[in-house]
């Protein structure tokens, strides 16, 4: 079965919505321009207590379903951490991840 929401992250990718790599997604947690963070779950403890914690204090919604292999395959690129900025996108993996 396909993952509808690493498609969803392909197409965004592609629409240009995502934006990857600590530095540029902890600025974005911190502008409040990021709508949904994607951590994988086999990211490294310093990064993952950074990012969560930057996430809680600015509620931005976030999701470590996927390791970083499913990511970084998903957008073609090696990343870790990567942050959706379009509420359209952010909303419909949201609604995907709850079901």
């Amino acid at each position: 079965m396909t993952d509808k929401i690493l498609n969803l992250l392909g197409l965004a990718k592609r629409a240009g919505k995502i934006i990857t790599g600590e530095e540029l997604v902890v600025k974005s947690i911190q502008h409040q321009t990021a709508k949904f963070i994607f951590l994988a779950n086999d990211a490294s403890n310093n990064l993952n207590k950074k990012i969560i914690d930057k996430s809680n204090t600015y509620q931005i919604k976030i999701s470590t379903k996927y390791n970083q292999e499913e990511l970084s395959a998903a957008i073609g690129s090696d990343r870790k951490v990567l942050a959706v900025m379009d509420n359209g996108f952010a909303k419909k993996m949201e609604n995907l991840l709850m079901q």
